[in-house]
């Protein structure tokens, strides 16, 4: 398929050359659209001529920005590389604007977004943004509503057959308003990572059973999790030679360690409030927003849960599981680090484990698939702590999205509209996922060519067509200013990780530091709308005592431990039917 591609945009580029650079005539601009659409596209909900159509509009609609050169910018996620090095070719052949796609660092993104925001000078064009800055665009005033852009100065150029009720993510990207203000563009999700071939020996089975009293499977609650995770660690210890851990992590003192707290862990224990997609009134990072959607504050003493015993319980477990179960080396690695560590072959489980490596552990050549490619692993549900309740969110669901901004000249932000409308229609979404197996759009779910390629993918299909998989879902609009927000948590936590503080000291750091900052910006009047306004502090008591979060502590942390057997968890969730 990659030489198909370089082929094609030599030939593509020939044409285009010969009859005159971007100014091709329609007959050759066809002949271009022609041969994307039949040498790359070729996976496509879409009937050939649906796609030459939808190909066609951009190649029309682009005609005032024809040679225009345009910067867009996202994270280097395999989707995003897609993106860089076939979307944007194939985009700028069509349309005759040039594109260049920069793949940055995920730090890098946020950075030169909130310099973009805060300066008015424009540094991209657009932005692939995380979902999880909703509140932050909800509340600046600079980000474009694109509700409000595709009824007025965006009316002529917003796809026809963009179809927004066919996006999986459109509920995250959407504000209190009712407003739409990123479009997604990749999404993946947190789920629990095991090797199927090993819980289904029945050696392990057995002595699993006899020490444990209970069946080896997927975890249902963090108790077997624990279990399982010691006995792989401290009495299977070795399988066919190789030394095996029972859980793996990662712990450096690194932004991405922020990532493995705020992407929802505390949640997962269960310390927020039922409400999908954020709980509410108290969300998955703590915070406490009123019914007007104000933050007023993420120290319990302020009615949030963020240094809560519930938050406190899930930190503990974070540390103890590192240092006891996890490869000795995982405590000084990153999250790009560790990433590729369960595909070596010697781990039997992971909880917090992204669905985005998921095409990279199909190699037939790894340790974890069979001389196929078939999946030994699987994903499955995650587990859920002790202060988890019925109706909240299970876990997290990162939703890359296209982002504008104001400051960005209205001419050089329609133009990079009209690419980001490219790269998440119907004409070359599936290929897409097929390339980095991050789903937009239900139709791609439901495709028959995803329902080929389910059985080499682990459970991915069957999750992304689940009733449940809308459980899993990204940071929400409590957060009012998630680029200086977000370091707040990977300062504070990094000593509770490495011994130097206690959970509890690390939390209350965390949640002092994040209640001055939303008092910081409420004083400095910056937003305008959805403005911080803090609670007085209390007694903790006072709001421990109240129904809800934040949630006082449980006499006991750590009830019987439950497994399912997989297969049966596969019944089930396809017996219980699609949320679409």
């Amino acid at each position: 398929m990659k030489n198909k591609r370089l082929g094609l945009a030599i030939v593509a580029s020939g044409l285009l050359i010969a009859s005159g650079g971007a100014h091709a005539i329609d007959e050759q601009r066809r002949a271009v659209i022609e041969r994307w659409v039949d040498e790359v596209f070729q996976d496509s909900t879409l009937t050939r001529e649906q796609q030459i159509a939808e190909l066609e509009w951009f190649a029309r609609a682009a005609e005032p920005f024809r040679g225009m050169s345009i910067n867009t910018v996202a994270e280097g996620l395999t989707t995003h590389a897609y993106e860089r090095d076939v979307l944007a070719q194939a985009f700028s052949e069509i349309t005759g604007i040039e594109v260049t796609h920069n793949i940055i660092g995920e730090g890098d993104v946020v950075d030169n977004m909130q310099t973009q925001m805060q300066s008015g000078r424009n540094i991209y064009d657009a932005y692939v943004n995380d979902s999880d800055a909703i509140g932050t665009h909800i509340r600046y005033g600079t980000t474009i509503n694109l509700s409000e852009a595709m009824a007025n100065e965006w009316a002529d150029f917003t796809l026809p057959s963009l179809d927004l009720d066919d996006f999986i993510g459109i509920q995250y990207t959407t504000g209190p308003d009712g407003s739409l203000y990123q479009l997604p563009t990749q999404q993946f999700a947190n789920l629990y990572w095991f090797r199927y071939d090993w819980f289904q020996r029945e050696d392990l089975r057995a002595q699993f059973r006899e020490r444990y009293g209970y069946e080896l499977g997927v975890p249902t609650n963090w108790t077997a999790y624990e279990d399982i995770a010691e006995f792989f660690s401290e009495h299977v210890e070795e399988i066919d030679g190789v030394r095996v851990y029972g859980h793996m992590d990662y712990g450096r003192r690194d932004p991405s360690l922020g990532w493995r707290f705020h992407d929802s862990w505390l949640s997962m224990a269960g310390m927020g409030s039922p409400g999908v997609p954020f709980g509410n009134p108290v969300d998955d990072w703590g915070i406490r927003v009123d019914e007007q959607s104000r933050p007023v504050g993420a120290s319990v003493s302020r009615g949030g849960a963020t240094n809560s015993p519930a938050s406190v319980f899930a930190v503990t477990k974070m540390v103890d599981w590192l240092r006891d179960y996890a490869p000795p080396e995982a405590q000084g690695m990153t999250f790009g680090e560790a990433g590729p560590v369960p595909a070596q072959g010697n781990i039997a489980q992971q909880m917090f484990w992204y669905t985005a490596f998921t095409a990279d552990m199909t190699d037939p050549s790894l340790p974890v698939t069979d001389d196929e490619g078939n999946p030994l692993w699987r994903m499955a549900p995650s587990p859920v702590g002790p202060y988890w309740e019925e109706g909240m969110k299970v876990g997290y669901q990162d939703v890359g999205s296209w982002t504008f901004f104001d400051s960005t000249p209205e001419d050089r932000r329609t133009a990079a509209w009209l690419f980001a409308q490219f790269t998440v229609s119907k004409t070359v979404s599936l290929e897409k996922l097929l390339d980095g197996l991050t789903p937009i759009r239900r139709s791609d779910i439901f495709s028959e060519t995803l329902t080929e390629m389910a059985p080499r993918l682990g459970g991915l299909v069957e999750f992304y067509r689940s009733a449940n998989e809308s459980n899993w879902t990204p940071t929400g609009t409590n957060v009012p200013d998630y680029p200086r927000m977000a370091p707040l948590w990977w300062q504070n936590l990094a000593p509770a990780v490495s011994g130097e503080v206690t959970p509890q000291q690390a939390l209350d750091n965390l949640a002092a530091d994040l209640d001055n900052l939303m008092g910081r910006l409420a004083r400095a009047n910056v937003f305008e709308t959805y403005a911080p306004l803090l609670n007085d502090e209390r007694a903790p008591e006072f709001w421990l005592d109240e129904p809800g979060a934040p949630k006082p502590r449980l006499e006991d942390e750590r009830p019987p431990g439950q497994t399912m057997p997989y297969d049966q968890m596969m019944e089930e969730w396809m017996a219980a039917g699609s949320r679409y």
